[in-house]
């Protein structure tokens, strides 16, 4: 049983921390003046430190706190301090108090939280607090010859992302933070819960998920794909959410909304989310469910903003990720277009059908 506290913002090789966090490597104890066999000795039953994991110490006793576990899960995984060189008194003091002077910390290996411990630190409501969890999931390159145990549980990965810092803590991004908890969880409605939320909640969009869910080979189970379902229908819920706001907030005519437009007697020209008959202008999500909504239009999209142009119609493609961050620009860029209506030559006429 561990006691949760707030993360401090010590980095994992700051050892002036007190019990803020009093985790140490027998590396650095050892470059500090502490022999194995002294700390062997403080770690008997009944003394001030503990070993926590292989070669990681804690020092102090009692149950260690879910920063110093977190602190621990990472020293053990090689991300080790440079001490700065004690004197005569420093040493003894390490020697005979148990609480060695502070370190440097060295350039770090690119290890970091993930799984459900990361997105607790991220913020999710439907993840269980760091102290309800047995395990710390670390995120290691697939080289590193390591295993999982105690705390520490092991997850390799090739092309590791940039990790995120939260509180001197080295994260995952939430995408593969959601793909390696999923990942653990049999169950389909935690899965669907942490998925949603990541979209709900404002942390992530859903393409960035669906790919690394699909990088790591996890579309093709049975409980994911209900999952997946809600994760994509959640999103397009609160993407439509903000379109609907960028247009009532920022003054622009009411369009027709969800709509399919054909020829009259041809077969549909394409779906939109907006479309202003009058100007011929039409607004469209652009995002998929791979992930390349940020990055431009894929030939699907391509293709049907083709076909629409021809027929004299203006396609505004906004991605979700803009919506969110500046809805008054993306209602500049619509108006702009609305405005630009009367110099252009009539559209085609079609037929407006909602769907």
């Amino acid at each position: 049983m561990t006691y949760d506290t707030p993360l401090s913002p010590c980095s994992s090789g700051d050892l002036t921390g007190g019990a803020r966090c009093r985790v140490a490597t027998a590396r650095a104890l050892r470059e500090l003046g502490v022999t194995a066999a002294a700390a062997g000795e403080r770690c008997r039953p009944g003394g001030p430190w503990q070993m926590l994991l292989p070669g990681v110490y804690l020092l102090h006793a009692g149950p260690p706190t879910s920063e110093e576990r977190l602190h621990a899960a990472l020293q053990y995984t090689g991300r080790l301090p440079i001490p700065t060189q004690p004197g005569p008194s420093q040493a003894a003091d390490a020697a005979g108090s148990g609480e060695p002077p502070g370190a440097r910390p060295e350039p770090q290996p690119e290890v970091m939280i993930t799984g459900l411990a990361a997105l607790a630190l991220h913020g999710f409501d439907a993840a269980p607090p760091l102290r309800a969890l047995e395990e710390i999931d670390v995120l290691v390159p697939r080289t590193r010859r390591l295993r999982s145990i105690g705390c520490a549980r092991i997850v390799r990965g090739s092309d590791l992302p940039e990790p995120e810092q939260i509180t001197g803590v080295p994260v995952a991004p939430v995408p593969r933070a959601l793909a390696d908890a999923v990942a653990r969880t049999p169950d389909a409605l935690a899965a669907r819960r942490l998925l949603t939320e990541a979209v709900r909640g404002g942390h992530c969009e859903a393409q960035p998920v669906v790919r690394e869910l699909s990088n790591a080979r996890l579309l093709g189970r049975p409980h994911m794909v209900d999952a997946v379902d809600s994760l994509l229908a959640e999103s397009r819920a609160v993407t439509e959410g903000l379109l609907y706001d960028m247009v009532f907030c920022h003054g622009l005519p009411d369009p027709c909304w969800n709509v399919d437009l054909r020829l009259p007697g041809a077969p549909s020209v394409g779906r939109v989310d907006a479309y202003w008959p009058d100007e011929a202008v039409a607004v469209e999500i652009a995002a998929d469910a791979h992930g390349q909504g940020d990055n431009g239009p894929w030939p699907d999209l391509a293709r049907k903003r083709e076909a629409l142009e021809r027929l004299g119609i203006t396609v505004v493609h906004i991605p979700p990720g803009r919506l969110r961050e500046d809805r008054r620009l993306q209602a500049a860029i619509v108006r702009t277009a609305l405005m630009a209506a009367v110099e252009r030559a009539p559209a085609e006429y079609v037929v407006v059908r909602p769907y």
